[in-house]
């Protein structure tokens, strides 16, 4: 600590985190002495190196966990690169209103409190109430009020859905809809901590409408349908459509609440995707609660969203869980500058939504302009037809056409090439088929091309 070099970085790095990083590097050394893997020569070379070693380790030490790589994978949503990327505005809107004091929970025409809800669920009513009642107003005149309110996860939202309208009472849904998602979410799980009495009905592959009407009770409180995100049954199937669902459910008086999981607020068949549900869909239709993401189709920040009827929903604002699962400035701010974008109708505004609408040819010419500049003599590069996914369990049977770069290298396997592309600054996440790396530029921002190739210039000189 008193030599020269270690001095400087304590002015740095701080006394306390040197001695840290200090002793971390001598316990190597010394593991490295005792397991016989240093002469005398090596030992007094890596004596001479100690300042520089205690400074590597800092930098790794008090360096960011959690930093940006390049999803070159194809895959939209990707659950495990964080799934949806926010827009410039949302960006923007987060830090000029975080990095000051704001009015989150002020009024500042009336100079008292206010509600948080307020940043937002004018943007929901215009986005929702709006287009279902111009749907609805062809057959009649009654104005379909949708209230919209804000949880930290779709998970959150299904519980605090399921505890405010069922607890201690019986949900009825199809065992084909008894899904589970990433990191062993299950419905029935999620439906137990909620209170509410699960009550299956029909079968794995056949669920019929008089299923539900038969398990109906005066313990029933709620009918719920939950979209099967991440697979598909097919064969010899059936399932309750929402209009025998709805129809049963105003007939007994229960709620029905659906479970989207994704939530587009888009419509996907303008991209070539049929037979994902939307909010909207799901609301015209007369379904009475809707759960879904704010991170996966809705192209915002991870946020669990609820929306539907005014009276069903003011009651899961006055739950006690509510406050427990409510969200902060940050994902406020993001959620509003996404819905803005919405009302707009500025849809490449949003990344997920402009990754959606990138045609195959686009991506084929910057595949082409990729590929020119990566120049080496031992790396092959095809330009070759593939299929991005939408991920984030969305549509799980349907693709989009897109161009990819099969890359192949020298003396070096398909899964040594994308460790080394792994391990790269910034890193690049990448695809691994039939001996060849692919890179599907759908999921790749244009500024992040030449970073690609400087990645791949690194590895092969």
């Amino acid at each position: 600590m008193r030599t020269a070099d270690v001095l400087s970085l304590s002015a740095s790095y701080g006394h306390d985190c040197v001695v840290d990083a200090a002793r971390s590097v001598l316990a190597r050394l010394r593991q490295e002495i005792t397991s016989g893997l240093l002469d005398e020569n090596s030992l007094q070379l890596a004596l001479s190196g100690m300042g520089l070693a205690i400074e590597n380790e800092l930098r790794h030490a008090l360096s960011y966990s959690l930093r940006p790589v390049i999803n070159a994978t194809g895959v939209i949503l990707h659950t495990n690169l964080g799934r949806a990327p926010l827009g410039d505005a949302a960006i923007e809107h987060i830090r000029e209103t975080t990095a000051n004091y704001s009015n989150l929970e002020f009024d500042i025409t009336a100079g008292v409190r206010g509600k948080r809800d307020a940043h937002v669920s004018r943007l929901f009513e215009k986005r929702l109430s709006n287009e279902v009642f111009s749907t609805q107003s062809q057959t009649n005149n009654t104005r379909a009020e949708i209230a919209t309110i804000v949880v930290n996860n779709n998970a959150a939202a299904v519980l605090l859905a399921l505890n405010t309208l069922a607890d201690g009472g019986e949900v009825i849904v199809s065992r084909g809809e008894l899904v589970e998602i990433g990191g062993s979410f299950r419905i029935p799980d999620v439906m137990t901590k909620s209170g509410a009495i699960l009550r299956e009905v029909g079968t794995t592959n056949r669920t019929r409408i008089s299923d539900y009407e038969h398990a109906i009770t005066e313990r029933t409180r709620l009918l719920l349908r939950v979209h099967r995100s991440n697979f598909e049954i097919t064969g010899f199937t059936e399932q309750s459509s929402i209009a025998e669902l709805v129809a049963l459910a105003r007939e007994r008086g229960i709620p029905l609440m659906e479970d989207l999981g994704s939530g587009a607020l888009f419509d996907l068949r303008s991209v070539g995707i049929s037979g994902e549900p939307g909010v909207l869909d799901s609301l015209r239709n007369g379904v009475d609660i809707v759960t879904y993401s704010g991170d996966k189709l809705l192209g915002g920040p991870q946020a669990g969203l609820i929306s539907g009827r005014t009276d069903l929903v003011g009651r899961m604002r006055s739950n006690s869980l509510f406050r427990a699962l409510r969200v902060d400035k940050l994902v406020y701010a993001a959620l509003e500058a996404t819905l803005l974008a919405y009302v707009r109708s500025d849809h490449d505004a949003i990344p997920t939504l402009r990754m959606m609408r990138l045609t195959k040819e686009a991506i084929g010419k910057r595949a082409e302009a990729l590929a020119e500049r990566i120049v080496a003599p031992k790396v092959k590069v095809e330009i070759v037809d593939g299929e991005s996914v939408l991920g984030g369990g969305a549509a799980p049977s349907s693709s989009l056409p897109t161009r990819v770069l099969a890359i192949t290298v020298e003396g070096l396997s398909a899964d040594e090439l994308s460790a080394r592309m792994r391990a790269s600054d910034p890193p690049v996440i990448a695809r691994v088929e039939e001996g060849r790396v692919l890179l599907d530029l759908r999921t790749v921002f244009p500024e992040q091309d030449a970073a690609v190739a400087a990645a791949l210039a690194g590895i092969v000189p």
